[in-house]
């Protein structure tokens, strides 16, 4: 049995962060915005570091790609942004960012780098993608009636590629939220965070 941890938006929420490391998992996936306008990494860092080697994070729109990097070198977790991971046979994709805001945060890239940059797991077949960003006009991105706030490129890819599970979150409106886009299990997990169990 695999155990996943996946959570995102902590945004400095230490309590809530210390109670997803009381979980035992084999991975544990910090799926962006541990913190707001990168502030206060080191604490944040501090609480994961009990789980160090095992922690995998993403930048979100709060943190830029070397925030998250330096973070991961002084704590000793993997940068995840971009990458792969192949655990018990099962191969985990992970992107950070978020499509543009009207914030102007550290960590958003336009629709077209999205794009780009899912389309190279696309030879890899992920069975399970981990993205800050929510698939646009989803209940998964819904900030309130009749406004979404997510990326067209995220939907797109899972639409078409269609890996077994998906999680997101930077919608704080839309946590917990669970969806299905055709063989694809959908979520937001938000800071409550979600234990994914694979066989």
């Amino acid at each position: 049995m695999l155990r996943v941890l996946i959570f995102s938006d902590i945004h400095n929420d230490a309590k809530a962060l210390e109670k997803l490391m009381d979980i035992d998992a084999d991975y544990y996936f910090a799926a962006g915005d541990l913190v707001s306008w990168a502030r206060g990494l080191d604490k944040m860092g501090e609480i994961l570091r009990r789980r160090a080697g095992r922690v995998y994070v993403l930048p979100g729109n709060h943190e830029s790609v070397d925030d998250i990097a330096a973070l991961c070198d002084r704590f000793g977790f993997v940068s995840f942004h971009g990458a792969t991971l192949e655990a018990n046979g099962v191969r985990i994709a992970g992107l950070g960012y978020s499509s543009p805001t009207p914030f102007d945060t550290p960590g958003e890239y336009s629709e077209e780098e999205l794009a780009l940059r899912l389309e190279q797991f696309t030879p890899l077949k992920p069975q399970v993608l981990i993205c800050h960003a929510p698939p646009l006009n989803t209940a998964l991105d819904r900030v309130r009636e009749g406004l979404h706030a997510g990326s067209r490129a995220v939907r797109e890819y899972i639409e078409l590629h269609q890996p077994r599970y998906f999680f997101c979150g930077h919608i704080h409106e839309a946590e917990g939220v669970v969806i299905q886009m055709g063989a694809t299990r959908a979520q937001n997990v938000g800071k409550r965070g979600y234990l994914l169990e694979l066989d």
